[in-house]
């Protein structure tokens, strides 16, 4: 029996080379940044709806937490892009689903 290695995932190869545009592999920074824009389209969509403000509320400030300590730590300019886009649609996300009621 031999051992099997996991299979990895990689992202396709223009958006590889956008994130990764200084040649190394930045796994942690790549899949925060995409969590991070992630949580703000939800908390963009929870905000049209006023009985998700409470998720939606919570997505945005939990997004825009992700996407500082990402801002900090990104290597690249194409990292830098995925996360500010994610940053502003999670702040707005979260400022609207706050005026509909919340966090709580």
């Amino acid at each position: 029996m031999g051992t099997h290695a996991a299979p990895r995932l990689r992202l396709p190869t223009p958006l590889h080379r956008l994130l990764n545009s200084d040649g190394e592999r930045h796994p942690t920074e790549n899949v925060l940044a995409f969590v991070t824009l992630g949580l703000g389209l939800c908390a963009l969509v929870a905000a049209t709806n006023a009985g998700w403000h409470v998720a939606g509320a919570w997505m945005g400030l939990v997004g825009a937490v992700l996407g500082g300590v990402d801002q900090f730590i990104s290597k690249t300019t194409g990292e830098r892009w995925v996360i500010i886009t994610g940053l502003v649609a999670s702040g707005l996300g979260f400022v609207l689903n706050l005026a509909n009621g919340g966090l709580m």
